[in-house]
């Protein structure tokens, strides 16, 4: 074990939750492929099974790999527990699924990641479950809408893909006062720029595909919080069978080592290329938490430590036709649905974060079919505003 009590986000990142299963004088964890663990002591098998002592059984409830992973991720986050799930949208899904039964009632913001909205707009109703969606700027009318009662409150800060940015510490506030468990998707922040647990959130998760794994080769997802919740969707999940694979484990947590390294160049890149944008005559309009002018500046100052790797603006021009000019011209940029990787990232939502929702369902949640999101990468910055000088020029 770390023998230092308070290491540094960075050391956390490489270090943790690795040395206990490195076998044999390996510096690396191992690839555990092994779907059943086998004893030769029955009572000591029981006692795995059962839950009283360290030990795996299966491979579709845990796996020393994976472990190694959700270890890694709760340190980062300063949790209690950790469980995993085969990509984001299984976590995010498992969790809700979990707390959440006929009678409950959840509130949210609506500007949530495309495959979350639709749990919220199209799933959980036909369950029974009564969904309240506010305008994501509101604190307010949100903070009406939990003192009203609720199961759980479901927020994303920074969001996807306009970056707006919640006031986490006031919200979790007002979840506890009605008894809520308060869940916050902390995908675009990463642990780096961000501890949601520490402003009063009960359960953190991240779609771990993104920035955790940063090399767009693994799906996966995690959630982090106290021991007694993350069980409860550790047993949804174990049942339900969306089980992160060994070898995606490997590969996020391969990627994690250099996770406080690649953000670190993500936040300084991103400030940069959005304060470019900014005054760039062919953009309507930038969204990015580190500028002044973003409309909740002030509040991702006071709980982030950094601004984050993706922004997003709008194209002047009609509607999707400038989309239609731009991307194509971009040399420094893959036009893919992802986000979070070691290469910059770009498309609009209409293909990537929000493909899932109607061009009606996306006007609704103020998301424009002229805007971009730009995931920025560990590219050069002055080559980044490069790319994007020329490729506007066709949009002008």
């Amino acid at each position: 074990m770390l023998t230092n009590t308070h290491p540094k986000l960075g050391t956390l990142s490489v270090w943790a939750g690795e040395e206990e299963y490195l076998l044999q004088g390996a510096t690396q964890a191992p690839v555990v492929h092994s779907v059943s663990f086998g004893y030769n002591d029955v009572d000591e098998w029981l006692q795995v099974a059962l839950g009283q002592k360290p030990g795996h059984i299966y491979g579709r409830n845990t796996n020393p790999t994976v472990q190694i992973f959700e270890e890694k991720v709760r340190r980062l986050e300063g949790a209690e527990a950790a469980t995993s799930a085969s990509t984001g949208m299984g976590i995010i899904s498992n969790a809700l699924f979990t707390l959440l039964s006929p009678g409950d009632r959840v509130v949210s913001v609506k500007d949530t990641y495309g495959g979350t909205n639709k749990i919220f707009i199209e799933f959980l109703p036909r369950f029974q479950v009564d969904v309240a969606l506010c305008d994501t700027a509101d604190h307010e009318a949100i903070e009406a809408e939990v003192a009203k009662g609720c199961k759980a409150l479901y927020l994303e800060s920074p969001t996807n893909p306009t970056v707006k940015v919640i006031d986490l510490a006031r919200l979790a506030k007002a979840g506890r006062e009605v008894g809520a468990v308060v869940i916050v998707d902390n995908t675009f922040a990463t642990p780096i720029n961000q501890n949601p647990l520490e402003l009063g959130a009960d359960l953190v998760l991240h779609s771990a595909t993104k920035f955790l794994g940063g090399h767009a080769d693994a799906l996966g997802g995690v959630i982090c919080g106290s021991k007694e919740l993350v069980e409860q969707i550790y047993h949804f999940r174990e049942i339900n069978g969306a089980t992160l694979h060994p070898m995606a484990a490997y590969l996020l947590l391969r990627g994690m080592k250099t996770l406080h390294l690649r953000i670190r160049q993500q936040n300084e890149s991103a400030l940069k290329i959005a304060r470019f944008l900014e005054t760039h005559p062919a953009i309507k309009r930038v969204f990015y938490p580190g500028l002044e002018s973003h409309q909740n500046h002030d509040i991702a100052r006071q709980q982030m430590r950094g601004f984050g790797g993706v922004l997003s603006f709008i194209l002047k021009g009609n509607d999707f036709d400038a989309v239609r000019a731009f991307l194509p011209r971009l040399r420094y940029a893959h036009a893919a649905a992802n986000l979070g990787a070691v290469e910059t990232i770009v498309g609009p939502p209409a293909t990537t974060s929000h493909v899932e929702c109607t061009r009606e369902e996306r006007e609704a949640m103020g998301i424009p079919e002229s805007l971009i999101r730009y995931s920025v990468g560990i590219e050069d910055t002055e080559d980044l505003i490069a790319d994007l000088e020329q490729a506007l020029a066709y949009v002008r």
